[in-house]
């Protein structure tokens, strides 16, 4: 697989190398006939355009793909079929390709695609449109002079649906669907770099299921995953789309809050622990309720890392518990 995707990224350059040497778009040449007889075989789409940015080739992938036939599209500016094109980055690019010969690359990462079609398979997929990596370049005649632009378009959604599952895999707990630890201090980080550079409110909750190896101990330890699952939701339900929830390990949560001062963090906390007190879990006939304690930390001139936010909503957790648990502590 990796050599015939290697091969297969090479052709725009043996495509270049070819028209420099025979003669482009010569009806009368045996080996162009050939040549663009491969062209329509090939599995990525490709585009040549004249100095004019017309349409003089347009091959059977791009024929497939786009449902737009050579005849209809040949002779026609490409910004007739796709007027998304007509943007300064993409004309740039024509330029620089015609006036100086340069290669240009539209990567899948900073653009997504150039032409809008649709991805050869849905399921499973969470984008509108095929991703592509696309490369552009010159085409020059038998003097050297630049006739043409050749656009290569290679499918790549397959292989970044993939790349995001194992990214997500690796950031999404996998029993609760919330952020893991690995994630939630990613995130915490990023926070604090923002708090350090705006200055602007950065709060922490930390909380944990009370007597939850009780509940492990009496209904058994899926009982105990759906109470983390159910608290996880109902968690998730009262925080904003800019809220941080992730499972930090075991039955310990923790809700990162960005531009959330300290006291509205506590009044957050707060209203967490009365949802879940007033909450009764239904599980296998068995209907438990379950309660929850919580320390709140804010950054401040003295909390100045993720380190020290984080211990100092450890230590009001720690307080909350041996307080008589089901409670609230705000660590300033």
């Amino acid at each position: 697989m990796p050599i015939q995707t290697a091969c297969l990224r090479r052709i725009p350059f043996i495509l270049s190398a070819f028209c420099e040497s025979k003669g482009f778009m010569d009806t009368h040449c045996t080996d162009s006939a050939i040549f663009f007889q491969v062209f329509d075989m090939v599995d990525i789409g490709l585009v040549i355009l004249d100095r004019d940015l017309k349409v003089r080739h347009w091959n059977r992938w791009m024929e497939l793909h786009s449902g737009v036939r050579p005849d209809q599209i040949v002779g026609s500016y490409v910004f007739d079929f796709f007027p998304n094109l007509k943007r300064p980055r993409f004309l740039n690019n024509c330029k620089a390709v015609l006036t100086f010969g340069n290669f240009c690359f539209f990567s899948q990462k900073l653009h997504h695609y150039l032409f809008p079609f649709r991805p050869i398979s849905t399921f499973d997929s969470e984008f509108k449109n095929m991703q592509q990596s696309c490369t552009m370049g010159p085409l020059r005649n038998s003097e050297g002079g630049i006739d043409y632009i050749f656009i290569a378009v290679h499918d790549v959604t397959e292989s970044v649906n993939f790349e995001r599952k194992l990214v997500a895999l690796n950031m999404i707990d996998a029993l609760t669907g919330i952020n893991n630890r690995r994630s939630l201090e990613s995130h915490l980080k990023d926070e604090v770099d923002r708090y350090k550079r705006y200055g602007r409110p950065l709060s922490l909750i930390m909380f944990d299921i009370d007597h939850f190896k009780d509940i492990n101990d009496t209904h058994g330890h899926q009982c105990g995953d759906f109470i983390l699952q159910e608290i996880a939701a109902i968690i998730q339900r009262s925080i904003r789309t800019e809220d941080i929830l992730g499972r930090y390990g075991g039955e310990e949560f923790c809700c990162l809050l960005p531009e959330t001062p300290l006291a509205s963090a506590a009044v957050l906390a707060e209203r967490f622990r009365e949802k879940i007190a007033k909450t009764t879990f239904n599980y296998a006939c068995a209907d438990i309720s379950v309660t929850i304690s919580l320390g709140v930390s804010s950054m401040t001139q003295e909390v100045v890392s993720a380190e020290m936010l984080l211990k100092k909503a450890d230590e009001g957790l720690y307080r909350a518990k041996n307080a008589g648990r089901n409670k609230t502590v705000v660590q300033a």
